[in-house]
């Protein structure tokens, strides 16, 4: 448990510097300029509604609406952070539970149940004694002009429209994942199996057992055999890697005892367009999780892209050669990348985002040009602002006595705060080895002279010009979809503090004025795992730590088990890998 607790330790630390003041005063010429026009999104909401009748028959002020649209791991860690006594809040989802989505391979082959990996949200709320409405539905439309979402009933089939409803809101928090993207590849919606939801672990399960019962029958000569036991996974990501090492040892500890006669025509075949399995982890990991899976008799084929599935086959062409290969198969997994959902496509037309891929949202979280709409998770990302656009109004504020230079002691006093606006700028001193800004100057105006240097504008920008290469987009994974969700209840429950500017740039001068209540959202990396299968696992943690093999395996048993949103759920999964380990997994097809 010594990781659980380093995870833990690290995201309270995370948690702790959101909520502590930023602490800086005011630069009034900063404070337009650096906000690039965003219009603050946070009501006050201490300021009393207006009066529907004569003073003395004054009701209290209503409760401001706060909407959520999606019970996934942004969603639930907003409303399990979020003080819910000072809001009316209503929850949307077309499914009532949370599912710890990392754990879906295991699933596919009954090394965890899937019920132990969810917990019903109406449970969750009960819990933390939390005033919540939920509806279950699926939110088809958002009107930002009208502040209102329209919903459609998810229970029974709704065929005369009489489950439709709209709900109105003051906040909107649009935590509704990610669909699958299939590159409009012929024939993959057809006849390709998916992972994202808990059903579809559930499909893959009964799938690969009547792909072994059929290869059963007397009647099934060898070369059949041979692709009705074929698995293709299509992707290389850690969802494809995942599942094939679940896979595999389900096959070979469990299934061949079982099917002795049919094991030698099993064939597991991964296709990855890359030219590496799991290439956003460390290239120490994908080169050993290659190497295990071709010791294993798993087949690695990089460098290939599918272009057209059918019901029995699958057509990959060469990246490098351009020819295409025909791949018989029985069962076809896709898992090679997250799209945009519908509804997300159409809010992202009505707010002028329509060339974009996923929402676009500030610093912030708060969707742009976009009043009281935020998202989180998978369906947004977010627009880091640059520093060069900003440059001229940075200078004015060091130059403090308004000489048309600044020295390095000026750019010092606002440097930290420079840090924490524009995150690119520590990235990059970090990437180039610089240890303050005396190097950073000194790579511009040049390194003799830069303890006494003064410099100018032109120099200023020249110093910073390469310091937005270093702009980050934050990885589509739960890690930042639950840090995204703590983060942004943060920033609700405190509102009612905020009087002016709460969401506004953050202050470059410390000389007078308020501080800001919260600061932009910063993502902390914590680390991720990904199982290899025959208990080994590769993990890469912060600090440059790589750590593969057994030992790793047991660490990844008790980051996740830790990491489950309820005891409820921790037990049940600690006990569904003792029963494995103890009587196998279960081969029945229920």
């Amino acid at each position: 448990m010594g990781f659980s607790f380093f995870a833990s330790r690290a995201a309270a630390r995370f948690l702790e510097d959101v909520r502590r003041p930023a602490g800086f005063s005011t630069a009034a010429l900063l404070l337009t300029a650096a906000s690039g026009g965003g219009v603050v999104a946070y009501a006050d909401s201490s300021r009393p509604e207006e009066a529907s009748g004569p003073p003395q028959q004054q009701d209290a002020p209503r409760k401001k609406k706060v909407v959520v649209l999606g019970t996934g791991w942004g969603g639930t860690s907003f409303l399990k952070n979020l003080d819910c006594s000072r809001y009316d809040v209503k929850v949307i989802s077309p499914r009532n539970y949370f599912a710890f989505t990392p754990l879906l391979p295991s699933v596919t082959c009954g090394t965890v149940e899937a019920r132990s990996i969810v917990e019903p949200i109406r449970k969750m709320f009960e819990k933390k004694k939390k005033d919540v409405s939920y509806y279950e539905a699926e939110c088809f439309k958002i009107d930002a002009t009208k502040k209102a979402v329209h919903c459609r009933s998810a229970v029974g089939t709704n065929l005369d429209g009489n489950g439709d409803f709209e709900v109105d809101y003051d906040y909107l928090v649009v935590a509704l994942g990610a669909t699958v993207n299939t590159f409009n590849t012929p024939g993959v919606m057809e006849h390709c199996y998916f992972l994202k939801e808990v059903e579809d672990a559930q499909k893959i399960r009964k799938s690969v057992l009547d792909c072994f019962e059929k290869a059963s029958l007397p009647n099934i000569s060898e070369e059949e055999k041979r692709k009705i036991l074929h698995f293709v996974v299509i992707g290389g990501g850690p969802t494809g890697v995942e599942f094939t090492a679940e896979l595999h040892d389900f096959l070979v500890e469990d299934l061949v005892k079982i099917y002795p006669a049919i094991q030698e025509f099993v064939k597991i075949t991964i296709i990855q367009s890359g030219e590496h399995i799991l290439n956003t982890f460390d290239e120490r990991i994908a080169t050993f999780a290659e190497t295990k899976f071709q010791r294993d008799g798993i087949e690695v084929n990089t460098g290939f892209r599918v272009t057209k599935v059918a019901d029995d086959s699958i057509t990959v062409k060469s990246k490098s050669s351009g020819g295409e290969i025909l791949v018989p198969y029985g069962m076809a997994v896709w898992s090679a990348g997250i799209g945009t959902r519908p509804v997300i496509t159409d809010f992202m037309n009505q707010v002028g985002q329509a060339k974009r891929r996923v929402l676009a949202t500030n610093e912030w979280l708060r969707v742009r040009e976009c009043d009281g709409v935020y998202a989180i998770g998978d369906c947004a990302s977010i627009s880091q602002r640059k520093i060069m656009d900003d440059i001229s109004s940075i200078f004015k504020v060091a130059d403090k006595d308004n000489s048309g230079t600044v020295t390095l002691k000026e750019i010092s006093d606002i440097l930290e705060d420079i840090c924490i606006r524009y995150p690119q700028v520590e990235l990059y001193m970090k990437s180039m080895h610089m240890r303050g800004i005396a190097d950073l100057i000194g790579s511009a105006v040049g390194d003799a002279h830069k303890e006494s240097m003064v410099v100018d504008i032109e120099e200023f920008k020249k110093a910073l010009s390469h310091v937005d290469s270093q702009v980050k987009t934050v990885p589509a994974t739960a890690q930042v979809a639950s840090q995204q969700g703590y983060y942004l209840a943060d920033c609700f429950n405190k509102m009612d503090h905020c009087k002016e500017h709460p969401e506004g740039p953050l202050r470059l001068s410390r000389s007078g004025g308020d501080h800001h209540n919260f600061r932009p959202f910063r993502y902390k990396h914590l680390g991720q795992f990904a199982p290899l299968g025959g208990e080994q696992a590769a993990a890469e943690l912060p600090g440059d730590w790589v750590s593969m093999g057994h030992s790793t395996q047991w660490l990844w048993y008790s980051v996740y088990a830790s990491k489950q949103v309820s005891w409820r759920t921790r037990v049940l999964v600690v006990f569904d890998w003792t029963r494995r380990f103890i009587f196998g997994r279960d081969s029945s097809r229920i």
